[in-house]
Order: structure tokens, then sequence, then C-alpha cells
């Protein structure tokens, strides 16, 4: 028996796939989702994932982690202003970057090929495959459950609700939110859901997410010195950011459109000039970033307010509105970071290099069986049914690296001085504790 769920939830949001025995009532079932995201394993290995500018390039720049905490503040901001449950939209947010690999988008594109014969890889339905089967926390007498979080927590969490190959409104979508092997979670967490549609706590989630790496994507393109606001004066290189912000983002819209929404927020009085790197100027951009959010934000929550009047609003009672002057002005931000550090001439052999790793690990790891796989993946290699499903244990431990271990074990297990593998039997240290 469940206590009684909040204003906007039902006792089936509280259920979890896997019944647990009842507990203490001093904690809601989803305070306990959120803390158990809070404390796993996935969440602390997102320390050493790329952001945007690779792990450890300097003292500065955001990881996967320190992004995923700024996006559960933006998130339970909004959510707690429209009325849903802060706990719900604090996990998701926590938990949207779990399933991401080594190398960022760069790992993901790399894995995605690699599996292309055998379901493909997303982050995104690699996320749902940890909250629900990879991170130990509940053990069945058939299989993991997962962290076994609430439906609504689980559902909260699906950023893409269909799988390969389908997508919104019956058009195929690049992105995906489960594999096939998936469907029997993925189903029960989306019971009595709209086909298509993210509940209310995902597109929160979402929003929060764009508008955190909008703004703080930018900010450590400026701290790395890639990214300095003054050059866009000039009408070449401002034109050519924005063919890239166009080229990426927003494809249907005119480069005119983009030049508005830019022109608006460098029409704000908090919009930085120069960047020196100094006490004052520190503070500036700090100023902006924060009111860029508070912008953000407050759009959201005013446009959602006048199309859903003053009452709360959950799950499938409505939808988070985002105006088109935002949408613009968000995808231009995330366009300028993409224009100068992503698709920078720098940037192509760091990619060509974390690609050689990525194919390399697998190819090792696929041909060697379960000598260097970790306690974990090994069981699960062990109980796979065939090789489809082995591939995909080996896409599961690689996905669960951090940029310093792939590099790591990249290293032990080949020697470029030589045409021989030097530890080839030897797995690295603490590779059994990576999930």
């Amino acid at each position: 028996m469940h206590p009684s769920p909040p204003a906007g939830y039902t006792e089936a949001d509280q259920d979890r796939w896997a019944p647990e025995p009842p507990k203490s009532q001093a904690r809601t079932p989803f305070q306990r989702d959120r803390a158990r995201v809070l404390h796993s394993s996935a969440l602390r290995r997102l320390g050493a994932k790329t952001q945007v500018l690779g792990a450890g390039s300097n003292d500065f720049v955001r990881t996967r982690l320190t992004h995923s905490l700024e996006v559960a503040q933006v998130g339970r901001d909004i959510g707690a202003e429209l009325g849903c449950d802060p706990d719900v939209v604090d996990a998701a947010c926590l938990s949207h970057d779990l399933g991401h690999p080594p190398f960022g988008h760069n790992g993901e594109k790399v894995l995605d090929d690699i599996a292309a014969d055998f379901g493909g890889f997303e982050g995104n339905a690699q996320t749902l495959r940890l909250l629900t089967r990879l991170e130990p926390k509940v053990i069945g007498a058939d299989r993991p459950y997962g962290l076994n979080l609430t439906r609504a927590g689980v559902d909260a969490a699906i950023k893409y609700p269909w799988t390969r190959g389908q997508g919104p409104d019956g058009a195929a979508s690049p992105k995906f939110g489960a594999y096939a092997d998936d469907m029997d979670v993925f189903t029960w967490a989306r019971e009595g859901a709209i086909p298509g549609r993210k509940c209310f706590e995902a597109q929160v989630m979402d929003l929060a997410d764009d508008i955190a790496y909008s703004v703080h994507d930018i900010e450590d393109a400026i701290t790395g010195g890639s990214l300095h606001l003054p050059a866009l004066a000039d009408p070449m290189e401002r034109a050519a950011a924005l063919y890239v912000v166009q080229d990426w983002y927003v494809p249907d819209e005119e480069i005119e459109t983009l030049n508005e929404a830019l022109q608006r927020l460098e029409a704000e009085p908090y919009w930085m000039d120069e960047f020196s790197g100094t006490m004052r100027s520190a503070a500036a951009l700090k100023d902006m970033t924060s009111q860029l959010i508070g912008r953000f934000t407050r759009s959201v929550i005013s446009s959602t307010r006048e199309a859903h009047g003053p009452g709360p609003v959950s799950r499938y009672d409505g939808d988070a509105v985002l105006p088109e002057h935002s949408r613009l002005e968000i995808a231009v931000l995330k366009g300028l970071a993409a224009a100068y550090v992503m698709s920078s001439q720098a940037q192509q052999p760091v990619y060509a290099h974390q690609e050689e790793i990525i194919r390399d690990l697998y190819s090792r790891l696929w041909n060697t069986g379960t000598t260097h796989l970790s306690p974990l993946f090994a069981e699960l290699w062990e109980a796979a049914e065939d090789d489809d499903a082995r591939r995909r244990v080996v896409i599961d431990q690689i996905a669960s690296y951090t940029d310093v271990t792939a590099r790591k074990l990249h290293e032990a297990l080949f020697d470029r001085r030589t045409t021989h593998v030097t530890a080839a039997d030897t797995p690295l240290p603490g590779l059994g504790s990576e999930l």
C-alpha cells in the first residue's frame, strides 16, 4: 500500500516494476527515486565523461555530471513553479545523460554505427537500460531491475517515447528511447500514455536540458578561449557562425531570423563585450549566464501558465510551452557553441582518435569473450541467449566507461609501438566496479 500520492498523481504512478516491501513513509516514493539516482554509480561516472570540451581538459569546463546537476536545478525550479512533483522532475534531470558513452556525442555516433545490425545505440535508450536493468540495486529471481524506480519516475526519464525507426507523428527520428529487448519495461512505464507524447515531467526535463546546455556551453566556450563574442561584429564571422546554427539545429529557419534572435540577446544590458579572465569579467560572465537562464525559465513558466491557467500541471494534463522567440534564442546559443567548439577543425583529429579507441575496444572485447569484461558484464555475457545479446553486453560495458577509463584500457590493450598486444590478458584494476 502506497502513501497517498501527491496531487496530480495516482497510486499507479507510484508503482515499481518489481514490487518492494513497504518502507517508512518518512519519504515519498518519488523522493526515494531521486535518492536512488543521486547515489548511483552511473551518476558518479558522469564526472569523467565529456560534456562539450573533454572531461579534464581544464579545471573550469563542465562534465556530464556538473551539467546534470545544473539541469536538475533548472528543471526542479520550473516543475515546482508549474505544480508537478519536483522530485520526479529532479530525478529525471539527474538521469537524462546517464546513458551517454565516453567522448560525448562522438562516442554515441560510433557505438550506433558498430551496433547498427543489432539494434543500434542511443544515449537515451541506454539511460532507460541503466535505470531498469544495469545499475545494481534490485535483483529479482528472473532478472535485474536496475534502480526499480516508480512508473512516473521511469516515464519522466524517457525523452524520446518511441523505439528505433519510429518517431513523433509517424515520422522516423534518429533519436529513440528504448531498445527492442527493453520493450517490456518501456511498455510498463508508458501504460496509459498517448503514443509518441512525453509526459509533462519529461517535457520539463527536456526544456531544462536545452536551457542549461545552451547557456553553459557558451560560458565554457568563452572561458576556454574558443569563442570571443566581439568577433561576431564582423559580418563574415557572424554569417559563418549563424550558418552553423542553422545547419545543426534549425535548418528550416532563415539566417536573418537567427540573426534577429542573436541581436535580441546582444541588446540586453548583461550581454558581455569581452572576457579577459579578471575577477570583474568573470563576474560579468556569471551574471550573463544567470540572466539568460532566468530569461528562458521565466519564458517557459509564463507561456505554460497562459496555456493552462494557474492550476498545477503533471503527467498528461498538459504540455510545457516554449515560445518561438525563446526557441530561436536557445538554438542560437547552442549553435554558437557548435560553431566554435564541436565543429572546429582543431577537434577533428580528437574525434578520429576517440573513434579509433572505441572501435579497437569493441573488437578486442568481442573477440576475447569474458576476458576483459568486468564481473557484472561477464555475468550478463554468460546469461545471453545469442550472439546479438552478447554483442549488446559489450556495447553496454563500453558505454559505461568514462573517457579516462576508455583511454587507459586502450593503452593497456594496445601498444602502438609494436604489432602485438602487451596487456591482452589483464583487465585494468578496478574495471570490475565500473557499474
